[in-house]
């Protein structure tokens, strides 16, 4: 339902936008929300990631992920399980998130272990990297001017530049900028900084392909803060609307869990 909401208003912002000159920006909280919409389903659904590390150029590590998330009725952030498919060193180990806690879970030791959405998963991809996040939730957006930029495919794009700041202590990074595409809300790149305002990567949002009844991206680019040849692939595939059980969303569940 607040995806048709979301749906709805982008279509009335752009053609209120168009008809009427006088037509108010919507506000920066606004225009995260509606790029949320765009990155994620607003029900239960599952995907594969595909992770694959790059440095000076070269392949040097990949891993694939299955991802089956929902959003939390009460605060509307995801809650995800996460279960390595490959390689088969990791096979079946499981990240867990509540939405606010991150446990990782190997079946070998039958142990779980409270991780912090800051580290790293593979290359430049962390867990709050992989986890699905409404970023609306996370931060409160306070500016956005609109500029021109480029895609990851050098193309210039009309956008808003929304600054971000972290609005709860759970969030992965304290601030970002990410620029959204003006008339549709697809989020092009962003840029994640820590507290001492340190660059600690971008990424570009890129390949928009129809999935779920909406244009979203199928590959997100990571790139070091301080290294660009360090260079990290998502890519995501198999998007599906499915059900998500909570039971599978409990940390007393993990050593249970059999995929489906």
């Amino acid at each position: 339902m607040r995806l048709l909401k979301l749906t709805i208003i982008s279509c009335a912002m752009v053609f209120s936008a168009t008809s009427n000159p006088s037509y108010a920006t919507p506000t920066p909280q606004e225009i995260l929300a509606a790029s949320d919409a765009v990155r994620n389903p607003d029900y239960p659904f599952g995907l594969t990631n595909t992770l694959i590390e790059y440095k000076n150029g070269q392949q040097t590590d990949t891993s694939t992920l299955g991802i089956y998330s929902k959003a939390d009725p009460s605060s509307g952030q995801f809650r995800s399980l996460i279960r390595y498919i490959a390689p088969q060193r990791d096979a079946n180990k499981l990240i867990l998130y509540s939405g606010k806690d991150l446990w990782f879970y190997d079946p070998s030791s039958k142990a779980s272990i409270r991780m912090s959405p800051q580290q790293r998963l593979l290359g430049q991809a962390s867990n709050g990297d992989v986890v699905t996040v409404n970023l609306a939730k996370d931060y409160k957006a306070s500016s956005a001017v609109e500029e021109d930029t480029q895609d990851g495919d050098r193309q210039t794009k009309h956008c808003y530049k929304v600054a971000m700041q972290a609005d709860t202590p759970d969030a992965t990074y304290h601030h970002i900028d990410m620029w959204i595409e003006v008339g549709n809300f697809h989020p092009i790149k962003a840029r994640f900084y820590a507290d001492s305002n340190k660059l600690l990567k971008s990424a570009y949002y890129r390949r928009y392909e129809k999935q779920l009844g909406l244009d979203r991206p199928t590959e997100t680019v990571i790139i070091d803060g301080l290294d660009p040849k360090w260079v990290t692939v998502m890519r995501y595939s198999d998007l599906v609307k499915r059900d998500v059980p909570d039971l599978w969303l409990q940390r007393e569940y993990l050593p249970r869990f059999k995929p489906q």
